[in-house]
């Protein structure tokens, strides 16, 4: 498998995460869908042709205008790849939920509410981009 391979797959494991949670229902009659913001993943070993593997996705915790989801690629109990995934929701016609407003469409987090860990805080502040409106020049330094 190649890396991008990687992604795709990841993308087909959330929409089975949303749908099996019934999320997935919930947010089409909203007119909501999910989008990836940011994904940082780490190769560790390789997966081969016909190789089984599963693959695990859990939201590990949320911002202010983002959701957070740890996904990996495990065979036998061990890790082979692991991901983070930034994820925002858009609705439509136009609009970006919040978290807060997700939870009113999807039904309210049973669970304690998960500190995401000091380096994916880091990686979200040092890796972002400008707002989709504003300029981002390319230029080299």
């Amino acid at each position: 498998m190649n890396n991008g391979v990687y992604l795709t797959l990841m993308d087909v494991a959330r929409f089975d995460m949303f749908k099996r949670a019934n999320g997935w229902q919930l947010m089409k009659k909203a007119q909501i869908h999910p989008v990836v913001v940011a994904e940082n993943i780490t190769f560790r070993k390789s997966l081969t042709l016909g190789q089984s593997f599963t693959i695990e996705s859990k939201v590990i915790g949320w911002s202010d205008i983002a959701f957070f989801i740890e996904q990996r690629f495990v065979v036998d109990g061990e890790i082979y790849a692991r991901a983070i995934v930034k994820l925002r929701f858009l609705k439509s016609p136009k609009g970006t939920p919040t978290p807060d407003e997700m939870f009113e469409v999807i039904g309210t987090w049973d669970a304690p509410v998960p500190k995401l860990p000091e380096w994916v805080i880091d990686w979200d502040q040092s890796s972002g981009l400008p707002k989709g409106r504003e300029a981002a020049p390319s230029l080299w330094a």
